[in-house]
């Protein structure tokens, strides 16, 4: 039988032991991945698994049950179970809160892909990951590493309401990094981010990312970081860099506007959130220069998609409109017991885990500066690039960040290198002293951001420009 047939029988089974609603996600999934240390290659991975996961709504109880069996008895054991386990939550349930009406979807989406990274050689993979690993310790780097990652997931949905969906999406991604070690402490520079960058696309998007044309650099600075002045202590204007930028929005923003999370649903590894649900409209995230959007349709994104796990359609939304908290990242049964009529940032790692709100690209709308016209600006000040290391409570209010690279500014001047650069601030407080904003935005993908228990680990995107913050507090205090 097809996806499609396999996927609406186990609902049709669901529904047949009792489900008022059930949905069911058929996946195929391929993962690859390779890592060189020193110009040689270190390790490579190949995985591929396949598998359906069912969801049922019993009164007020969800169930959910998944299995990589897709034969015909095992695609109707599904279904029952998934009703079985939702009848048992509904036991322990509070009165139900249903799901805000959804549309029922027909249709196919696919990522945008040149070239398909599962059929470039290994070998053609290898050797960029040994050049670029060689040429790092050629210019500084004593330890040098680099990694590509790739993923290739096709996914069948199909629901009670009618919904019957198909996508096909492709993923790639690489970096490097250099580590220079001096005599009482080690540093590091990366490229093109700190975890890598990663997008909705095919190979071609390695190729431009062009880490050989970039190793040289990456391990002089590294070299050049142990020597370099250390960050100061005390209150600067902040100029951070697109990279870190993105981590500010993923951190102190995106994790806050996840509904799951603010209801109280919600609270493992990232914690709740600090924002209350009765000041949506009106609280005042940062200044007037922040517009955070929700956006899956960006093109080539990592967070992007065509239809969530629910099988809401890709919608770009608001989430902060000249400073105001106006928009949430929900599900069906998360809108509906918050009263909102959106969803449509539902999305699962893989066949065997229940789908729940994630992050999609959630980035900050470029402003009208340049970075250079941002430095000229800047009488006194440090800019920091590439993220080092992150810390934020479990409310996602008060942080503490570390960059691989600051470069003090003096006068409207970028001038040297310091090492070890922080900032820490608070966060409706740190985005209210926003005052310039770039026009220079990059779209930038995090595949490791973690959730939930079973643990799950979401694709998200998170577009963003270099920014200026003032009186930030940046070094360590004394």
């Amino acid at each position: 039988m097809s996806e499609f047939d396999a996927a609406q029988a186990a609902v049709q089974a669901a529904l047949d032991a009792g489900a008022s609603y059930a949905d069911a996600r058929l996946m195929h999934r391929r993962y690859e991945s390779m890592s060189a240390r020193d110009g040689d290659v270190d390790d490579v991975t190949q995985d591929a698994d396949s598998g359906i996961g069912v969801r049922a709504l019993v009164g007020s109880g969800w169930g959910f049950f998944a299995t990589p069996d897709l034969g015909d008895r095992s695609l109707r054991d599904a279904g029952t179970r998934a009703a079985e386990i939702a009848r048992a939550s509904a036991l322990v349930s509070r009165e139900g809160r249903g799901m805000i009406p959804g549309e029922a979807s027909v249709g196919s989406w696919a990522s945008e892909c040149v070239t398909d990274p599962f059929e470039v050689p290994l070998s053609t993979k290898g050797d960029l990951l040994v050049r670029a690993t060689q040429t790092m310790l050629e210019h500084g780097a004593d330890l040098a590493t680099g990694s590509y990652d790739i993923w290739e997931t096709r996914k069948w949905f199909v629901s009670s309401e009618g919904h019957r969906i198909d996508q096909h999406v492709r993923e790639s991604g690489a970096g490097i990094q250099a580590t220079a070690i001096g005599e009482h402490e080690t540093q590091r520079r990366s490229y093109p981010a700190s975890r890598g960058q990663f997008a909705t696309r095919g190979w071609e998007f390695v190729e431009e990312i062009d880490l050989e044309a970039n190793a040289a650099r990456v391990g002089a600075e590294a070299r050049e970081l142990l020597t370099a002045p250390a960050c100061p202590s005390g209150t600067t204007d902040l100029i951070l860099g697109s990279e870190q930028l993105a981590l500010q929005i993923h951190e102190s923003v995106g994790h806050a506007i996840e509904l799951d999370r603010i209801l109280g649903w919600e609270a493992a590894y990232a914690g709740t959130s600090w924002l209350d649900l009765s000041r949506l409209g009106s609280l005042q995230y940062g200044s007037e220069l922040m517009n955070i959007t929700v956006d899956p349709t960006i093109p080539g994104a990592l967070g992007s998609f065509g239809y969530d796990d629910e099988g809401s359609p890709a919608v770009k939304r608001d989430a902060v409109r000249d400073g105001v908290w106006v928009g949430v990242l929900a599900g069906r049964d998360s809108a509906a017991a918050a009263g909102l009529d959106h969803a449509g940032s539902v999305r699962a790692d893989g066949w065997s885990r229940l789908p729940m709100v994630r992050m999609t690209n959630v980035g900050l709308e470029p402003g009208p500066h340049t970075l250079e016209e941002i430095i000229a600006a800047t009488d006194d000040g440090i800019l920091m690039e590439s993220n080092r290391s992150w810390s934020i409570d479990d409310r996602r209010l008060n942080f503490q960040f570390g960059t691989e690279v600051g470069y003090e500014v003096k006068n409207g001047v970028q001038g040297r290198l310091l090492r070890n650069p922080t900032y820490t601030g608070i966060g409706p407080r740190f985005w209210a002293s926003m005052d310039m904003l770039s026009s220079e935005s990059v779209a930038w993908g995090t595949p490791n951001c973690g959730k939930g228990q079973p643990g799950q680990t979401g694709h998200t995107g998170h577009p963003a420009a270099p920014a200026r913050f003032r009186g930030v507090r940046v070094g360590v205090r004394a």
